[in-house]
């Protein structure tokens, strides 16, 4: 698996595996299957409401934790200090684990600035190995950067190729901060794995479609 070295020096895989819109009781093994097909991460969030079964999935697992790269987000109803850090402790009971490697703020919305405060204190402290936001825009982006002190390590935004994102990539390079993709797939909208261009670089390096995206990202 190849991973990204973040600019704090850990490591984020460059493939996640996203709980988002699993059900609960369908969740604990999805994680497991994707666990025994060589996932390296996984990515839950406080809203998606399933991060209990994410946590007994990764208790049960045969991979040690160590190398299950877990990440979750702040939904907007945790912003401000006191609750995120509230928020945090409850997504480490649900996943029973001691520490997370990447807490994102998930939007830019409600007090996100006392929010990552809370994220920088538990970082310092080793809770939180790495943390970061979603779906900051470049204004928003460097709002934060210029009223912190430590850069966000990842910024989590939609990319895919019907929405590329190279403007937004190419401020995170600048800024250092690592550009990760939410929905990279589409989910499979506009027929998107038929698109003739998709399928005629696919047919000239004999990979599929999904391949020739995730190489792309």
């Amino acid at each position: 698996m190849e991973f990204k070295k973040l600019n704090n020096n850990e490591k984020l895989p460059f493939v996640s595996f996203g709980v988002y819109a699993i059900e609960p009781e369908k969740t604990k093994n999805a994680v497991l299957n994707a666990l025994e097909r060589g996932y390296p991460a996984i990515d839950c969030a406080q809203v998606y409401y399933n991060e209990k079964q994410v946590g007994e999935a990764v208790k049960e697992s045969e991979c040690p934790r160590e190398e299950i790269y877990l990440t979750s987000k702040n939904w907007v109803s945790n912003s401000g200090y006191d609750k995120t850090i509230k928020a945090v402790n409850k997504t480490l009971e649900d996943l029973q684990t001691d520490y997370l490697d990447l807490m994102i703020i998930h939007q830019p919305f409600g007090d996100y600035y006392g929010s990552y405060r809370a994220l920088q204190d538990l970082q310092k402290v080793g809770t939180l190995l790495s943390i970061g936001v979603s779906n900051f825009v470049p204004a928003r982006l460097i709002e934060l950067v210029m009223n912190f002190d430590i850069l966000p390590q990842v910024n989590q935004v939609e990319t895919s190729p019907y929405f590329q994102q190279y403007e937004a990539n190419e401020f995170m390079n600048k800024l250092d901060v690592a550009h990760q993709s939410w929905g990279p797939l589409s989910e499979g909208m506009d027929n998107l794995f038929e698109n003739p261009i998709l399928l005629e670089i696919a047919e000239k390096y004999e990979k599929s479609p999904v391949q020739i995206i995730f190489r792309w990202l």
